[in-house]
């Protein structure tokens, strides 16, 4: 079995995510959102792409709620990269969540942004029970955020 993808449409690609970064670049954060920097695992080359950050008590996390996407694949093999808003940059080393773990981050991670990316959840939501969340666990890697100094 294929790992699961939902690849972002045109309208998300050049419009939603163009201007979420745009506004983020200039200090702006839309709900929480950075711009995530990582290094592609083939070209070196950094790559960047809007993400929402995630603070459930006091420590932070990414989710990828289109599941096994590029920026995932190249956070594995980084091992983290830089969360940007406006000038300020910061550095992060990052750690995936076993599947087990994930459930309480994913339900706070649809509480803040369900309407947003519910539709990349099969129907899942915040009030799902955590049967339901460790079943599509696998199909969103989360990765918790330990910032530098």
């Amino acid at each position: 079995m294929s790992p699961h993808v939902q690849k972002a449409g045109w309208f998300t690609v050049n419009v939603v995510n163009r201007s979420v970064a745009w506004l983020t670049a200039r200090g702006v954060s839309v709900w929480g959102s950075r711009v995530l920097a990582v290094r592609g695992r083939k070209s070196g080359q950094w790559r960047t792409t809007p993400v929402n950050l995630l603070t459930v008590h006091g420590k932070y996390y990414l989710v990828a709620p289109r599941g096994h996407v590029q920026w995932t694949h190249n956070m594995r093999a980084a091992g983290g990269g830089e969360l940007r808003l406006g000038k300020n940059t910061d550095v992060f080393t990052a750690t995936e969540v076993a599947d087990d773990d994930k459930p309480p981050l994913l339900r706070a991670y649809l509480r803040r942004w369900k309407s947003e990316v519910g539709v990349f959840f099969k129907g899942v939501g915040p009030g799902s029970s955590n049967a339901e969340l460790r079943r599509i666990a696998p199909d969103h890697p989360v990765f918790r955020i330990t910032f530098t100094k």
